[in-house]
């Protein structure tokens, strides 16, 4: 099963849940009784927030894909098959963090290049710093979109 899919599963997943809890909820509210009205705002609350940052993500996917797709077709896509990999396929920790530190470097020489910041985002991933790959990558995103929009 593709990423894509799996999402798509997920999201589908939770839009079930929400419907299903969305009806307790409104049940619980429509009670008149404070104690299942507050349950049934909680209730119906949470799902909505859950679906909001699956919403959230399925977006931030989709523009990582489409600046991916971008570089791809500008034959300009990030190329990590040389650096060196444990058995699990991993790369190895040493080669993670030098070419950290070039995406870095080359970042600091151009910090408006949303391609710089998309390569940072994957050096970062690479590195095992996920969050700070995710903060790069919608740096990268919003820069794209300026960049386009210009």
């Amino acid at each position: 099963m593709t990423p894509r899919t799996s999402a798509f599963v997920v999201a589908i997943v939770l839009l079930v849940y929400l419907v299903l809890m969305g009806g307790r909820a409104v049940t619980m509210i429509t009670s008149g009784q404070p104690v299942f009205i507050a349950l049934g705002v909680a209730v119906f609350v949470l799902p909505v927030l859950g679906a909001l940052l699956v919403v959230d993500q399925l977006r931030f996917g989709a523009s990582t894909e489409r600046l991916a797709q971008r570089l791809y077709d500008e034959d300009a896509l990030p190329d990590v098959s040389h650096l060196p990999r444990r058995p699990s396929g991993r790369v190895e920790r040493e080669a993670a963090d030098a070419y950290f530190d070039e995406k870095q470097a080359e970042l600091e020489a151009a910090p408006q290049d949303w391609r710089r910041w998309f390569a940072l985002a994957q050096a970062y991933d690479l590195a095992g710093d996920r969050n700070r790959g995710r903060k790069a990558m919608r740096r990268a995103i919003e820069l794209e979109r300026e960049e386009s929009a210009r």
